[in-house]
This record gives structure tokens, sequence and C-alpha cells, in this order.
């Protein structure tokens, strides 16, 4: 395909202005049409979603909410946001929608704006545990300016210590707890962490960024009729642009809206908001409730063909989209691991295990996704091959045999071409 078919007649001007921006977008195509995508942070979002982020609605400036914005012109930006709200609200089933979050740490930032003061309590799943820099990483603006408590995961099974959660919100009454993580692959029961927040009076926040197109395509159970509030991002399984969302209860609907704005952000991006709204359409469809169970029977597939080559999947397997593996077994560490992989074609991740010996910028484990290879059309026979890829890149440190592997990954990833048409 040339590169006008692929980003338009613009391409041409734009080689023409600025060859090394141009080069840029055409080897970044080359890479993710060659490559296999395996973080589970991503994925190909559609030729429509991607045709409003490049349109005229990135021009426009639009301060405040549908009907209520601080500069004129946004007759037409209006209906844009109108249509991402409504839709939002009828896929989820959501009382109250914001669509404007530039990011899932915008969501989040907004999230505590809305129900918290700095020095408050918040107890929120720990880092090393598969929780995220938001959720109370010393590092982060949420460990600095919030006392956040931590739950883990028990060490026989893996899984969410449900008691040990109960137990520090009674001892700590936090103002919030928060439920969601980015290296989770199990199911959470939000039933049960209502209960606890009713307990001790604490906002239920769920933070969905990772499995909440699992939610829309109807693969998983549905945060939203127990939480407050739930915060996301619209770029992972959902496969929307990048941007985030949060959803709410009426009754803190004005709460969430004066955060994001003027709290946090001034003008939304519009042409992401339009996007948010397409990708929102497109996960009502019957084929993306199929695409949203097949990501996780793929997940289940990636994670059992992982341990037939020796490796150990963390809390037994997956329940979602993702699979942390265990791979101390291989003798390599995580981050030897991700690097030999990206030397084979395989883009994925090292990765914190529970209680995990390494520091976190070497890891015991690896983190991978299936999202981006399902939108491709692959399937479990497809995750059998990719595991055995894997397996054979960590354990080499020979150039020439991992580059043998990376043209087996570009004769696979060539039987599943993406952005062809």
């Amino acid at each position: 395909m040339s590169a006008e078919t692929f980003y338009g007649p613009d391409f041409n001007l734009l080689s023409q202005q600025d060859p090394d921006i141009a080069a840029v977008l055409l080897s970044e195509l080359k890479r993710q049409q060659t490559n296999l995508q395996l973080i589970a942070s991503e994925n190909f979002t559609s030729r429509a979603v991607l045709a409003t982020l490049g349109s005229t609605l990135s021009n426009k400036y639009a301060e405040g909410y549908p009907g209520k914005r601080y500069y004129g012109g946004c007759e037409e930006v209006d209906k844009a946001e109108i249509i991402a709200i409504d839709r939002a609200k009828d896929l989820f089933g959501a009382e109250h929608a914001n669509v404007q979050p530039h990011s899932g740490a915008s969501a989040n930032i907004a999230v505590y704006l809305a129900f918290t003061k700095p020095g408050d309590t918040v107890l929120a799943m720990s880092l090393p545990h598969g929780g995220h820099l938001t959720h109370g990483s010393k590092v982060n603006f949420s460990g600095k300016w919030f006392n956040v408590e931590s739950y883990g995961v028990r060490q026989d099974n893996e899984l969410i210590d449900y008691d040990e959660l109960r137990d520090t919100a009674i001892r700590t009454k936090p103002k919030m707890i928060c439920s969601g993580a980015t290296a989770y692959p199990s199911l959470v029961d939000f039933e049960k962490i209502r209960a606890i927040c009713d307990e001790v009076g604490a906002i239920m926040w769920v933070d969905a960024a990772h499995f909440i197109g699992l939610v829309a395509g109807k693969a998983i159970p549905s945060p939203v009729p127990y939480a407050d509030v739930v915060s996301f991002t619209t770029h992972k399984v959902l496969r929307g642009p990048r941007g985030g969302m949060i959803l709410a209860k009426a009754e803190h609907a004005a709460a969430i809206d004066k955060a994001v704005f003027p709290g946090i952000q001034g003008g939304p991006v519009m042409s992401a908001v339009a996007g948010k709204a397409v990708a929102l359409a497109e996960c009502a469809t019957p084929a993306y409730q199929k695409y949203a169970k097949d990501v996780i029977i793929n997940a289940k597939a990636l994670a059992a063909a992982l341990e037939s080559e020796g490796m150990r999947a963390v809390s037994g397997g997956t329940q979602t989209h993702l699979a942390l593996m265990d791979i101390r077994s291989t003798g390599v560490t995580g981050k030897v691991a991700d690097e030999r992989c990206g030397q084979a074609g395989i883009v994925m991740n090292k990765n914190s295990i529970p209680y995990d010996p390494e520091k976190p910028g070497i890891t015991s484990g690896i983190r991978v996704g299936t999202p981006a290879t399902t939108t491709q059309g692959m399937g479990v026979a497809e995750m059998q091959t990719i595991a055995s890829f894997i397996a054979r890149a960590i354990k080499t440190d020979d150039e020439k045999t991992l580059a043998g592997i990376k043209s087996e990954v570009h004769a696979l990833t060539a039987r599943f071409p993406i952005y062809t048409a």
C-alpha cells in the first residue's frame, strides 16, 4: 500500500514540508504491521477513528460543556460531545458520563479532585501487586498528595486478599477505595468491594482502564452498577483513540464535571472526543462483542501455551485480556526477556510479579496481552505459535537465531495484515 492510500492525499504535502516526520509515520506503520504487538494496553484502532483524529475538529477550542462553552462557534463540536456522552451512557448503563479527559491519568486526577482533599486517606492496590502509578506510587502525585494505604494479593493464590482489604479499610477508614490494576489477570469481585465501601463509608472508585473494553463487549461483569465512579482509558481493549473517560452515579455528576473542567484541564481535544464516539458505536455491535470474548479466549490460550513452555502463569492463568508470567524457570529476568523478544519482533513488556525478588527495573516476569493480535484476526492456533516464538527468543542470546525468529514473526503477521485498505 502506498503512503498516500493509507494516510490520505495530504501525506504528499507532509512529505514535502517535513520529510523527517513523514519518515517516522511510514516506519511506525511498518513496525506495527510487521511485529507482534503483545502490549496489553495497546490495540489497533479503526480507520474511522483515525479519520476523526486527523479531522478539522482538532482546530476547535471548546472549554466548558455542550451549551455552556467559553468560546463561540462550538455548535458542531457540541453535537460530537453529546453523541459521545449518550453512547457511553447507553453502552455501559451509566447515569452520567464525562468524555473530556485527555488520558486515563487525567481521569484519575479528576476522581481524586472530585471526592478527596490532599492528605485524605485512599485505599488502593499495591503497585508491586499489579496496581497503577496513580494508585499511590511515591513518585506520582497520588503518593505525594494523599495518604495512600495499599492492599495486595495473597501469596498462596495471587488473588486479591479481600479479608486484608476489609481489615485495612476498617483500620484506616479511607475516604475512597480504588479497585482496578494494570497487571492483574483475574476478575475483581465488585460486590465484595461495594460491601466494604458501605461498611466504612468510602467512595467506591473503579479504575477500569485495562478491562473496560471487555465490559463493553459483555465478556466480563461490569463495575458500573456497584461503583460511585468508574474511570478508564479508551485505547486498550476498547480500541478507541488515546484518551480517558469517567462514568458516575447521577449524584456525583456535578462534582465530576467540575473536577475535569475547570479543575484539571482546559479545552478538550474535540477530535479525540469524536473518535471516542466512533469507538463507542463500534463497541455496541455484535462483531465487537465477539471480539471481546475472543480476546479472553486468546489470552487463556497464550497463557496455557507459555506454561507448556515451562513458564508459570500468575494466579493460575487469566480471566481477562492479559497474562502475567513468572519466567524464573527460564533462567533469565524479565528485562532480558523483554530485550530478546524485542530483537525477535515481539513487542511485550517486563513486569513485576507478586512478591517479586527482583527490582522493578529488572523483574521476574513478563506481561503479555491479546487485544491487538485478536484485532488482527489471530486465534488459538496462532497463540500457540506465538508462545513458541517467545520461549525460543527468551532462551537465546544468539543474534542470528533471534533474527531467524523475527523472520518467522514477519511471516505470521503478513497472514494477518492491518491497515491494508
